[in-house]
């Protein structure tokens, strides 16, 4: 009787799963939207994507896209998924007001970062948002510069004794450093001097702990936690390893500043200098942690997991990403030396300071042509190549009526290489971005930085960061086209299978430091 009853509820199960699947096929196909015809009972249309690693997952697309067009469906179990690489559906997803909440693929960040930024919606993400949103005012970019400064000219004293025009180096590892030095600074007020403590734990952690979730994002069937714990039980395990780590460091960084600030408070007729630093390196500077504990929605402060889940949020979307930026802008500079003159002529000619002089906003802002190089090398090789949607109601999305619950993928890489939008999409043309020839792209086939309400809050300070580090090498540095041609992975944000590799030489020394 009890196998006569798993049975019969197993085969109910399976009809269901049939009749669901094939009437939202059937619907969806007559409003010329195609898709896998194939699908698993229960399993949905998961074969395409079993042994689809992270150094194959954009030629998928690119397959979905031949096959079924720029808009189709599948289904991963009993998830409806809609494909868009269509940028006339993308400009409507992306500026709706109501399609902010992300797709079930986030949640395998949830762990890490809880209910943050990149992952809250509603009331919550638009309360967080207006807090968050000051951090980023011009007023206060212009605060960073300075770290930006620091920390690039660091990062080019430390290059020298690779310069030697035959060593190949790996950018993305070198740079990445950097970005961390940084991100640490202005988000926490803390120096961890990452470029000379590479095993710092926080440091181990973090690129432990993407390597492991980027992994796991190529594969839709380990979005489920339960498929992936049972699938990879030892990843999951230095998974948690790797968050509590962070957790702990970034829990001890907000009690220590929380108690600076009190003690700040409680004696402001005297006030500490820039140059004292706390026992772990706190700064007295004002830095992205400070803005959070001082905020408060509906009258009450944030509690130290509110803070933190937004620390850890701004942390993780402004380190590897504006390192893979970087990287890759190195790496296709040093293959394309016509371009990399051309680029270190206006970094010659907008930047002619004394050796002690600051470099202001403005400087970075006169960087136009660096601009246009930056933006290519973005659309090249997106550095967040997806994002993703789910339709929390009933969606009208172009002249498809969309049921809830559909999980909305865009792979923003494959968008930006289709050669409708991009004539000639694999070579490296940064006058595509001119003023006078950037009007022809549609505006939603570029958007490294996202768009629409849930655009990138940082994306103005990850430019000027860029900015600053690359002027600085194209200044001091000839890149050459040394190591093997990159291979574009993905593991969270766009790495190579072969690293972004260049070799350095040493400019002659007749102009001013930068």
């Amino acid at each position: 009787m009890f196998w006569t009853t798993i049975i019969c509820v197993l085969l109910s199960l399976v009809i269901w799963d049939y009749i669901h699947k094939y009437s939202t096929k059937i619907y969806l196909s007559k409003r010329g939207l195609a898709g896998c015809k194939l699908s698993l009972p229960l399993f949905g249309d998961i074969l395409p994507w079993i042994g689809s690693d992270i150094t194959k997952i954009f030629t998928l697309c690119d397959t979905f896209r031949i096959n079924y067009g720029k808009v189709c469906h599948f289904f991963i179990f009993n998830k409806l998924m809609l494909l868009i690489q269509d940028v006339e559906y993308l400009e409507i997803i992306l500026s709706s007001s109501r399609l902010i909440t992300k797709n079930f693929g986030y949640n395998i960040l949830r762990s890490w970062l809880s209910d943050g930024l990149l992952i809250s919606t509603g009331t919550k993400w638009h309360a967080r948002r207006k807090i968050i949103t000051p951090a980023f005012h011009f007023g206060m970019l212009e605060k960073f510069i300075e770290i930006f400064d620091q920390q690039s000219e660091i990062f080019v004293e430390g290059l020298q004794a690779k310069a030697d025009g035959q060593t190949v180096i790996e950018m993305f590892s070198e740079v990445c450093l950097t970005t961390l030095n940084i991100i640490t600074e202005t988000a926490m007020g803390v120096k961890i001097e990452a470029h000379t403590h590479p095993d710092f734990p926080y440091t181990t952690a973090l690129a432990g702990a993407t390597n492991i979730l980027g992994a796991r994002g190529t594969q839709p069937f380990y979005f489920y936690d339960i498929i992936f714990y049972l699938a990879r039980p030892l990843d999951a395990i230095r998974l948690r390893r790797h968050i509590n780590t962070m957790h702990k460091f970034t829990d001890q960084i907000i009690k220590d500043r929380r108690e600076n600030l009190k003690q700040s408070s409680e004696n402001s007729s005297q006030k500490t200098s820039d140059s004292e630093t706390h026992q772990l390196g706190i700064r007295n500077r004002v830095a992205f942690l400070d803005l959070l504990l001082q905020s408060t929605i509906d009258g009450k402060p944030l509690s130290n997991e509110d803070i933190r889940e937004e620390v850890d949020t701004f942390m993780f979307e402004g380190h590897d990403t504006t390192a893979s930026g970087i990287a890759y802008t190195f790496y296709l500079l040093s293959r394309h030396p016509a371009i990399q003159e051309k680029a270190y002529e206006e970094v010659q000619r907008v930047l002619e300071k004394s050796e002690n002089a600051a470099i202001t906003t403005k400087d970075l802002q006169d960087l136009k042509y660096l601009e246009c190089v930056i933006k290519e090398a973005l659309r090249l090789y997106t550095p967040v190549p997806f994002i993703g949607r789910v339709t929390d109601e009933e969606s009208k999305i172009g002249n498809v009526i969309i049921p809830p619950d559909t999980q909305i993928m865009i792979p923003l890489y494959n968008i930006s290489h289709d050669p409708e939008y991009f004539p000639n999409p694999e070579a490296f043309l940064p006058e595509r971005f001119l003023s006078e020839a950037k009007d022809k792209i549609h505006p939603f086939a570029f958007v490294p930085f996202s768009a629409g309400s849930r655009n990138c809050i940082g994306q103005k300070y990850a430019m000027f960061e860029m900015k600053m580090i690359i002027g600085k090498v194209l200044r001091n540095y000839k890149l050459l086209p040394l190591g093997p041609d990159a291979v574009p992975l993905m593991s969270l944000i766009l790495r190579s299978a072969t690293g972004m590799n260049v070799g350095l030489s040493r400019r002659p020394r007749t102009h001013t430091k930068l």
